[in-house]
Order: structure tokens, then C-alpha cells, then sequence
């Protein structure tokens, strides 16, 4: 199940949490008895007739439905354990919004072309009288819960909106598109908005006195936390941090008696399948605190075992609150095909890891519980993800071919003494060859350093090089030249271009390319102040390492700073010095060169005229 992303899975509780509705993508609904473990209904090819029963044998076509988003709604409260109180309801990719009578097995009703482009989001109050609808034509549906009748429509916003939240009074509308807007439900009035979600919003809920909006966005590692108090305040007012992004999210709140200090309870699931608990006696005290992680063991030989599939937590809800600080929360984990469920009691800074157990794995008919380690080890297989995938990026251990010769000698008749013997007789005589020809004969090809004929043929790069390549390539895909200047308006507009997961990659990148040298300060800091600057939700929320790192980065420039100002007054006042002196001994030599040029004048004037003297004189006594 690690590797099968829990994204694309559909999940809903009833009210009651005795039942589980789970939707993989496939157009097939299962219905499971989370007390029995059993399925107890399954829904494939729903058709449009209220006689129809959707439990017959169903026929092609179930393929062809896309469900986008589940919500199982409580009609009246009843006793425990019964399934007519509720209908299970259903939007599609195509706009129609389905409502299922899970106890008779029957379409409810159904309203076709709801929403063009599809339904996103559906959402209802607790006393279920009405439901809410969105999708992406930006208009929001009221619906009756009974009969499918649409109540009153709006237009909520130009964009698509990506989810629906309702307070639990009915009162307040919440939605996301480009910003998350408050309306007020009677009468569609817009009371605050908010903005600091790059991506799509995924989760969005109110708390339950209706005073704050939890949220959660694609591709961003955090939860955020805003306030209902009708300000101009557009920011987060709290923001948790995840390892992944969160696909759920549930809260609660318990009165401390304190009107502004309700301790709240927050519930989130991320993609990975790893639950996150976190406790506030009031907002202050949440944004300080570290969540609480219920995750599952892979440990055991059972999960070891799944070729492809692990087990993971695909579901949760808030149950009720034991004590401060803990609480009973209901999970659905193990397998799509034979999910578990539980009740685990969490209290707040104490981990909990979940066991798989046997029950949740189906195994074919022959197969038994007993380790086939030979044949497990021989097929298995290693993903490398993001956490141990640093090792994979070690230097590669120099292998000398040494078993060339061992394999030789294995199956011969030849003795081992003499072989040895023969082979230091070899090696005395390649050392003396060695000696004689100056030590510039290649090794021996029984000892050839495999990873040195890997960086002659250019197969394998050492691993500097390698990762200052990948970061240059990396900025050159962003279609970004750091060396060239461009305007800053520009510059914004790239960086808003980007996700928030690349704009935090290329921050790294530039941070990295800094902190080696490979490009001024000058190149790099107008980039990292942008992207500061845009994504700074996303930066703060993701791990400290980097932030930490540029700043002793700009600390050490700090420090630096001042003795470079000294020593370049220094130099400039020994350069001035020196060019002074220089121009002296410049004037004061070429007087000399001049001086030494008159005197090589007259040597040669009185020379030539002692010649043309003996010339005259030899030429007297030849006659």
C-alpha cells in the first residue's frame, strides 16, 4: 500500500463507525462491518431506477464511473448499528451527484449534470436536513438530503473551487479556490477570505465551535490553521508541519472552561499513510506543539513479505477524548483488499506503531504462513525513496577482479604450492620489469581498479562533480541563467510560476551552489530573497536544515565583512604606495638610460676614427 498512493482512494465512516465505505478507483464501492471485518455490501453499476437493486450481479460497465468524492451522511439519529438513518452520497468527474440507501441497496436519487467539469466537494451540516455541493464551475448547490431537490444555488467564485466545508450550526460556508472564502450561509454574503495556499486545497474543515478553518493543499507539508473574526487578516494563524501532505483531516474541541482557551484536537493523514496527532489547550500552545505519529510496523514478516503492497493507515476519525492531551481515535489500516480496524487510545508525545496482523493479508489457497527465505531473498526487491536513497549516492567501493583466477584453479589438477610459487615468480619478474622501464607499465589485469576503467570510459562521474552538474542542469530546466539580470518583476513571476515544491528545490540549489562558491552572491541573492518572499509558508513549514544553513551562510558573510573592508583599505593604500614609488624610479631611470646613451655616443665616435687612422696607415705601407 506504499506504493498504491492512498490519494486516489475514497474513504468515509458512518456515523456510527460500524461501517466502512471504501472506493479505489475501479466504479466499485465496498461497504465493510468494521466490528465483523466482513464486507457487507458491494455497490458496482448503479443505475438510475429506484426499484433497481444494486446488489445483483452487476454487468460491464462499473469501469467507467469516476467517483471523485464521498461523504456518509446521518439522517436522524437512530440506534446503533443501523444502517436506514444514513445514505452514503457521491459526487462524479462527469457532474452527477449520486445519494445510496446502503441498508436496501438501492439508489436513493440521483441529480445528473450538477456541475459541469465535475463534482469536487460535498459537504452537510450535523442535523444532515440539506447537503452542499461544489465542483468546478465554481457554484455552490444546496440539495435536499431527502429527495435530491436543489434548494438554491450561487455563484461562489470564477475559478474552480476544490472543497466545501459547513460549520457545525449550518450558518458559515467555507470555500477554496484561488483563496479560501467565508460566506454566510442564509444569505451568501462574503464575510472574510484568506490567501496563502499556492496549490489546490485538498481537506478543508471547521473546527466545532465554528471559530477556525483547518486546510490542507497539494504538494504542501503543512497543516494551517485560520480564525473566523471577520479582520482584514488574509495569513495563517497557526501552521503544523508534516513529513508528507495530508490527504484527511479531522479536529475536536473540549471547553477547559476558558472561553478563548478551548483545547483543540487536530487528526491528519498523510500521503505515506502515517497519522499525526496534535493537542492545544489553546491555539498558542498548537502552534507549539509537536505531533504525536501512529504509523504501522513493517517489521514483521507479514508486511516483508507483500511484493509491491505494504500495509498503511487509509483512514481515521476523532472517537472522543479520553483526558487532556489523549483521545481515542478509530483507524482503518492494513490492505485495500482486507483492511483492519481499530480503536487505539493516543496520548500526545508517546508514538504509536500499529502491528500487521495475519488476518489482514489474503493469500492464495497453496500458500502457507511459513518463511520461504530462499526463495524470498532471491526475488526481492529494494525501492529506493527519499529516505534511504542517500546511501545509493556514496562513493562506489574500488573492486579489484581478483576472482578471474581463482575460478581458473578451482576445478584444475595443478597443486596449490606450485601455483603459488609460479605466481611469485611472475611478480619478481614484472617488479624488475617495472624497475628497468621506469614504473610506467600498466598494472596487471588481474588487479585493475574497476572503478577507475568506469572514469575512463565516462560511465561513472565522481560524486562532486555529479551533484554540481545536476544542480546547474536542474536551474537550466527552470529556464533560469542566474547570471544574467533580469527585471524583478520578471524574476516574481517565474518564481510564482513554480509549484511550492519546486520553488523549495531551486532554493536548495542556490543555497548549495552558494555555500560551494560556484556563483557570486551577487547571482544568487536576488533569486533566494524572491522565493523567500512568495513561498514563505511552504519554506517555514518544511524542515529547518535549510534555513539554518543560509543563515550561518549569511553569518559567516557578516563576520567576514568587516576585517575584508579593512584589508581592502590596506591594500588600497599599499597599491597607491607602490604605483608612487613606481613612477619615481621610472623618471629617475630614464635620465640615466639617457646620460648612458650620449656616453655610448662619443666611445664610438673616437673608435671609428682610430680605424679609418689604421686603415690609412696599412694601406701607405701595402703601396
Amino acid at each position: 500500500m506504499g506504493s498504491s498512493n492512498i490519494r486516489d482512494l475514497l474513504t468515509a465512516f458512518s456515523p456510527s463507525l460500524d461501517y466502512f465505505a471504501i472506493s479505489s478507483g475501479d466504479g466499485r464501492i465496498k461497504i465493510w462491518d468494521t466490528v465483523k471485518g466482513q464486507v457487507q455490501t458491494e455497490f458496482a453499476d448503479i443505475v438510475s431506477t429506484e426499484e433497481s437493486s444494486l446488489l445483483d450481479k452487476s454487468v460491464k460497465g462499473h469501469l467507467s464511473v469516476d467517483y471523485t468524492c464521498m461523504k456518509w451522511l446521518s439522517l436522524e439519529k437512530k440506534k446503533k448499528r443501523k444502517l436506514g438513518s444514513s445514505l452514503l452520497v457521491l459526487g462524479t468527474g462527469s457532474g452527477d451527484i449520486l445519494a445510496l440507501d446502503v441498508s436496501s441497496g438501492q439508489l436513493k436519487w440521483r441529480v445528473s449534470d450538477s456541475h459541469p467539469g465535475g463534482v469536487t466537494s460535498i459537504s452537510f451540516p450535523p442535523s444532515g436536513l440539506c447537503i452542499y455541493t461544489t465542483g468546478a464551475d465554481g457554484i455552490i448547490c444546496k440539495l435536499d438530503s431527502l429527495t435530491g431537490n436543489l434548494l438554491e444555488k450561487f455563484k461562489a467564485s470564477s475559478k474552480a473551487i476544490s472543497s466545501l466545508s459547513v460549520s457545525s450550526d449550518g450558518n458559515i460556508l467555507a470555500t477554496a479556490a484561488a483563496q479560501l472564502k467565508i460566506f454566510n450561509s442564509p444569505d451568501h454574503k462574503k464575510i472574510q477570505k484568506f490567501s496563502g495556499h499556492p496549490g489546490a486545497v485538498r481537506c478543508l474543515i471547521f473546527t466545532d465551535d465554528g471559530k477556525y478553518i483547518i486546510s490542507s493543499a497539494v504538494a504542501e507539508r503543512y497543516v494551517a490553521v485560520w480564525k473566523i473574526d471577520g479582520s482584514k487578516k488574509q495569513s495563517a494563524y497557526c501552521v503544523l508541519a508534516m513529513d508528507h501532505p495530508a490527504v484527511f483531516l479531522d479536529s475536536k474541541c473540549v471547553d477547559t472552561g476558558d472561553i478563548d482557551a478551548l483545547g483543540l484536537y487536530v487528526l491528519a493523514i498523510s500521503e505515506m499513510g502515517i497519522c499525526y496527532f496534535w493537542y492545544g489547550k489553546n491555539i498558542e500552545e498548537l502552534r507549539n506543539a509537536k505531533p504525536t505519529k501512529i504509523s504501522l510496523s513493517l517489521d514483521d514478516p507479514f508486511s516483508r513479505s507483500q511484493k509491491g503492497v505494504l500495509p498503511t493507515i487509509f483512514a481515521a476519525k476523532l472517537q472522543g477524548i479520553d483526558k487532556a492531551a489523549s483521545g481515542h481515535v478509530f483507524l482503518a489500516y492494513g490492505l485495500i483488499v482486507k483492511p483492519s480496524f481499530e480503536k487505539v487510545l493516543v496520548h500526545c508525545g508517546t508514538d504509536v506503531k500499529l502491528s500487521s496482523s495475519v488476518n489482514g493479508i489474503l493469500l492464495p489457497i497453496s500458500q502457507s504462513h511459513k518463511s520461504k527465505t530462499r526463495s524470498n531473498t532471491q526475488y526481492e526487491v529494494t525501492a529506493l525513496d527519499r529516505a534511504n536513497a542517500e546511501d545509493a549516492a556514496l562513493p562506489i567501493p574500488k573492486i579489484f577482479d581478483f576472482h578471474g583466477k581463482e575460478k581458473q584453479h578451482q576445478n584444475s589438477s595443478i597443486r596449490p604450492d606450485k601455483v603459488m610459487a609460479d605466481h611469485l615468480a611472475n611478480s619478481k619478474k614484472q617488479a624488475e620489469d617495472k624497475a628497468r622501464t621506469g614504473g610506467l607499465d600498466k598494472a596487471d589485469g588481474s588487479s585493475i581498479c574497476i572503478e577507475e576503467q568506469l572514469k575512463t570510459l565516462g560511465v561513472f562521474i565522481s560524486e562532486v562533480d555529479l551533484t554540481l552538474d545536476s544542480m546547474i542542469n536542474f536551474i537550466k530546466l527552470k529556464g533560469i541563467n542566474i547570471e544574467t539580470s533580469i527585471p524583478q518583476k520578471k524574476m516574481k513571476a517565474t518564481i510564482l510560476s513554480m509549484t511550492p515544491g519546486d520553488a523549495y528545490k531551486l532554493l536548495e540549489v542556490l543555497v548549495a551552489l552558494w555555500q560551494s562558491r560556484s556563483y557570486s552572491g551577487k547571482y544568487i541573492l536576488p533569486w533566494v530573497s524572491c522565493i523567500l518572499v512568495n513561498h514563505s509558508n511552504y519554506i517555514v513549514s518544511q524542515e529547518p536544515q535549510l534555513l539554518d544553513s543560509l543563515h550561518k551562510i549569511m553569518k559567516s558573510k557578516e563576520v567576514s565583512l568587516q576585517p575584508l573592508l579593512l584589508l581592502s583599505g590596506r591594500l588600497q593604500l599599499v597599491t597607491a604606495q607602490i604605483d608612487k614609488a613606481v613612477q619615481k624610479s621610472g623618471f629617475s631611470s630614464s635620465q640615466d638610460h639617457q646620460m648612458d646613451e650620449s656616453e655610448d655616443d662619443d666611445v664610438d665616435e673616437i673608435l671609428y676614427g682610430e680605424e679609418d687612422e689604421e686603415s690609412q696607415s696599412n694601406s701607405e705601407e701595402d703601396d
